[in-house]
């Protein structure tokens, strides 16, 4: 990373990070805590339909904020999300849609 403000930041994270475990007993615990503890199965039919952010990963993102952490807005918490199986955003048509429902 060429930007001190990220390297900075991943300093920062790390250290919230560890005191959101502390906290929550895990850091898998908090997150899922966003989404009920269960995927949200979403039903889009057509890639334009997918957010970019959600009113999940907009709490998210504002609960990291005020825990220390740094660039993490409800688009990057939601794209984590996403990548963490919190949401099956695939569209119906897809073969991993029913396979991850």
């Amino acid at each position: 990373m060429r930007n001190r403000l990220k390297v900075a930041a991943s300093v920062s994270n790390a250290r919230a990070f560890l005191e959101v475990q502390r906290s929550h007993g895990s850091f898998h615990a908090y997150v899922w805590s966003f989404v009920g503890g269960s995927p949200r199965v979403n039903a889009w039919t057509r890639l334009q339909d997918v957010p970019a952010k959600t009113a999940e990963s907009q709490a998210m993102s504002k609960d990291l904020v005020s825990r220390g952490f740094k660039f993490v807005g409800p688009t990057i918490c939601y794209a984590f999300m996403q990548a963490a199986g919190m949401v099956n955003d695939h569209q119906v048509g897809c073969f991993r849609y029913s396979q991850l429902s």
